[in-house]
């Protein structure tokens, strides 16, 4: 499946805003750095460093929110990012969740989302409460008439990131009380080419049925090979740029960063 040359436009163009944003706003939170200043001996890296760091923290998450919103949306009836799941949550589901949590701890069960969720559903609803975190999925859309919300996390979590993502999908179903689809996704794969085994995941998670990785996601949400097309997106746009930064940091290093 290929993207469309709309959506083609709409992420290229979401791209270049986001770095003309960052190109015209960006000033160096620092200019006194004489530890790394000494080691790096070139000002024009540690300028390219400064910016590339405010760059990514700028485009933190986000990016992969407001590009996968485009992707989804021909596909469905609604779509949005940072979604508010709203609902309220038991005691008895929140004991049971805390319960499937505990015994993938400590490998007592295998990660079966499936059975996970019905025992949530199984769990009385009644007497719930209101409780604010957990309560924003990164994702959100309806396909086929049916309910996906996803949590999209960075690529090196580590075991209580995975803890509290797996508490938080599992509670989404609670809130929502009846089968939805939940994942936790990561936008790519770190130790690509080979098979992502962070220890931190194992046990916890069920593999492709609540969790995603890289060309996993991407493909989930945009059909067979999204995932080398966005990146040649970000190729393409990354080469259109690619002089402007050039000169943004020739223009950075002119502010000497070792004031000591």
């Amino acid at each position: 499946m290929s993207i469309s040359a709309e959506q083609n436009e709409k992420i290229k163009n979401l791209l270049r805003n986001k770095i003309e944003n960052k190109l015209k706003r960006y000033g160096r939170e620092t200019s006194a750095m004489p530890f790394l200043a000494r080691l790096i001996q070139d000002n024009e890296k540690i300028a390219a460093y400064s910016f590339i760091h405010s760059l990514a923290t700028t485009l933190g998450m986000s990016i992969y929110e407001e590009v996968s919103v485009i992707l989804c949306e021909p596909a469905c009836s609604e779509v949005f990012k940072t979604y508010d799941v709203g609902g309220v949550i038991s005691k008895e589901q929140k004991s049971v969740i805390n319960k499937i949590i505990t015994e993938l701890r400590n490998q007592e069960r295998k990660a079966d989302i499936v059975k996970e969720i019905q025992e949530v559903l199984n769990a009385s609803s009644q007497n719930g409460t209101l409780q604010k975190s957990g309560n924003v999925a990164d994702l959100y859309f309806i396909k086929d008439g049916t309910e996906h919300y996803i949590e999209i996390k960075t690529v090196k979590p580590n075991i209580d990131v995975f803890e509290k993502s797996k508490t938080k999908l599992l509670e989404w179903v609670a809130r929502r009380r009846k089968n939805i689809k939940v994942y936790l996704a990561f936008p790519y794969n770190p130790c690509h080419p080979e098979p992502y085994t962070r220890f931190t995941q194992v046990g916890m998670m069920d593999h492709k049925n609540d969790f995603l990785i890289g060309d996993e996601y991407w493909d989930f949400i945009g059909g067979k090979d999204t995932f080398p097309q966005i990146l040649d997106l970000f190729d393409k746009v990354g080469k259109e740029f690619k002089f402007k930064l050039a000169e943004k940091f020739i223009d950075i290093a002119k502010n000497k960063i070792d004031s000591y």
